[in-house]
């Protein structure tokens, strides 16, 4: 009975692999018949390649769209849509050079008062040190109230560094809505 079994189960084997086998296709044909189907696919749209711009890359191919003068407007009336104003004037002062130095300046301005403020933490520290080991009154006395002095500074350049924080994202926003390019705010 085991001679049996193992006979059927060599012919299912060697059937299974020689009907898979019928059915494989080589890699050669499989390319013969994709280069078939594209010569009888029509062209979907057009592809743009690097001829198609103008010389500084910037200046599409002109359109295929319908004229202007054919744009339905609402309720399927054609209408034509108002002319573009093709004196645009960027305000001189708009410049990326403006955006940068605005930016620049506000991000130094918080750079120094940070600065200022670890330069104040570190007088605090010394001046707790230091009114911790005098024993003479008039000594804390004075000591304490330079210690005073530089925290209510801490706390001064903390608003101010708040405060400039903000003005650069107030910036940052006007330039977003002004349709500044963000690699200028950089």
């Amino acid at each position: 009975m085991s001679v049996r079994v193992r006979l059927l189960s060599a012919a299912l084997a060697f059937l299974l692999c020689s009907a898979s086998g019928a059915f494989a296709q080589s890699l050669g044909d499989v390319a013969k018949k994709e280069q078939q189907r594209r010569k009888t696919t029509k062209v979907a749209g057009k592809v743009y390649t690097n001829k198609d711009l103008g010389p500084g890359g910037t200046k599409p191919a002109p359109s295929q769209l319908p004229p202007a003068s054919t744009i339905a407007g609402p309720g399927g009336a054609e209408s034509t849509p108002p002319p573009a104003d093709k004196t645009e004037e960027q305000d001189p002062k708009k410049t990326e050079e403006y955006w940068r130095e605005k930016l620049e300046t506000a991000r130094a301005e918080i750079q120094r008062n940070e600065l200022f403020l670890e330069a104040l933490q570190s007088r605090v520290n010394a001046l707790s040190t230091d009114f911790v080991n005098r024993d003479d009154p008039a000594q804390r006395a004075v000591i304490a109230s330079d210690r005073q002095k530089a925290l209510a500074e801490m706390e001064r350049v903390r608003e101010s560094i708040d405060t400039l924080k903000k003005q650069i994202a107030d910036l940052e926003e006007e330039a977003r809505q002004a349709g500044v390019p963000p690699g200028w705010l950089r």
